[in-house]
């Protein structure tokens, strides 16, 4: 069961949630499901918006730019430890993490893409506009910090790609009950 929500009613939720880590996720040939501690919740074109940063090399990039959509789940409380681990540090390329993380999947209302029961707060979104980041335009403080050039980027941790941002209109907002 779904309850529809007004997603302002739950911004401080949503945006304090990000500094622990919510889910994005996405559904192609399989569902999957990443940590982001990036994003931003506001308005875009004068729409409801969500706003979400992926890096190069992830699994997760790849099926946005795929399937043009994705779902935020956010848990009200603190996040599950162990759905953290593996969704935050093993890859979609290798394992499947509805299985591995004990996701219950929940169909979705709008767009193709589940939420997750364990994280009920729910936002669809799908993708209006995507960017890729130039580094240089990145002040080297920050561009030194979080995108560090000795690193391979093909590996799940890696951090040395730049994002790319998508901004997602949320065309549906509920608490999975």
């Amino acid at each position: 069961m779904k309850e529809k929500i007004n997603v302002g009613d739950y911004a401080k939720q949503i945006t304090e949630g990000l500094s622990k880590g919510i889910l994005l996720n996405t559904n192609t040939e399989k569902f999957n499901s990443m940590v982001i501690g990036w994003g931003a919740l506001g308005r875009v074109w004068n729409l409801p918006a969500f706003t979400v940063y992926v890096r190069e090399h992830r699994y997760t990039k790849g099926a946005l730019d795929k399937t043009g959509e994705f779902t935020i789940s956010v848990p009200m409380g603190d996040p599950d430890l162990e759905i953290s681990r593996i969704c935050g540090s093993l890859s979609g390329f290798n394992i499947d993490k509805v299985k591995e993380a004990g996701l219950t999947l929940e169909d979705p209302e709008v767009i193709k893409t589940p939420g997750i029961r364990e994280y009920p707060l729910t936002l669809e979104c799908r993708i209006l506009y995507a960017q890729e980041q130039e580094l240089p335009k990145i002040p080297e403080e920050l561009r030194t910090r979080f995108y560090p050039q000795d690193i391979d980027g093909s590996d799940p941790m890696a951090n040395r790609d730049a994002h790319t941002m998508y901004i997602g209109q949320i065309v549906a907002a509920y608490m999975i009950k």
